[in-house]
């Protein structure tokens, strides 16, 4: 049901809610030369980033980074770009995405937050996709590795208004990161009202996606790595 401009339900939402949250959420609720804003252009890209958050911020828009290690090597970065794929990166058990859901430019979808009593529908669609193999170290040392990355950006009856990218990444150290990056800032009355307690929760729903994607991760690899005898 809505409610004051959100997205309601007393129990966790069905695909049809999410559905009807979806046709009735219309086009993004942030400015137009900020989509895709969180887009990596490199790898390099994915942790330089002063200049930009400085941008952000002048704009009144909070960012949100974190940033976790995964793993090392190409099963490492394989497992992890999985995790996104399949949307493990978001099964939190009081947050949630339809697991089905494409990983493609346009696809809609609705991640499902509960929060004390009601879960909360956020529309939510995917502003673009980024998808730099990668190649198993024969680039080289310092040569750097792969990418896998998208962002979403919010939609109208969105509690607030920005963007949202989740990406894996192999440095030149072969090391495996997962980060979460986000800019937000309020588009309804409670966000506006209530913005100190959402940016904590927003910090807390990154730190516990990498943890996901960290188990996930070590779960994969540890059914595929032969046992020494």
């Amino acid at each position: 049901m809505a409610w004051g401009g959100l997205f309601l339900s007393l129990s966790r939402p069905t695909p049809e809610q999410q559905k009807s949250c979806l046709a009735a959420a219309g086009g993004f609720n942030y400015d137009a030369d900020l989509h895709g804003a969180t887009h990596p252009k490199s790898p390099a890209a994915l942790t330089t980033s002063e200049d930009t958050d400085r941008a952000l911020a002048d704009r009144g828009f909070s960012v949100n980074r974190s940033r976790v290690l995964v793993g090392s090597g190409a099963d490492a970065f394989g497992h992890a770009k999985s995790a996104l794929l399949s949307w493990k990166h978001l099964a939190l058990g009081w947050a949630e995405a339809e697991p089905g859901t494409p990983v493609k430019i346009g696809a809609r979808f609705c991640i499902c937050y509960k929060e004390v009593v009601p879960w909360v529908m956020f529309p939510l669609q995917i502003a673009y996709v980024t998808d730099d193999n990668y190649d198993g170290g024969k680039r080289g040392k310092g040569g750097g590795g792969g990418v896998f990355a998208f962002g979403s950006g919010t939609l109208q009856g969105h509690l607030l208004a920005g963007e949202e990218r989740f990406s894996v990444e192999v440095d030149a150290e072969e090391r495996v990161w997962y980060e979460v990056v986000s800019f937000s800032k309020p588009a309804h009355p409670l966000s506006a009202l209530c913005y100190p307690y959402v940016r904590l929760r927003q910090r807390h729903f990154a730190r516990e996606s990498g943890k996901a994607v960290l188990r996930h991760v070590a779960a994969a690899c540890s059914t595929t790595t032969p046992r020494t005898q």
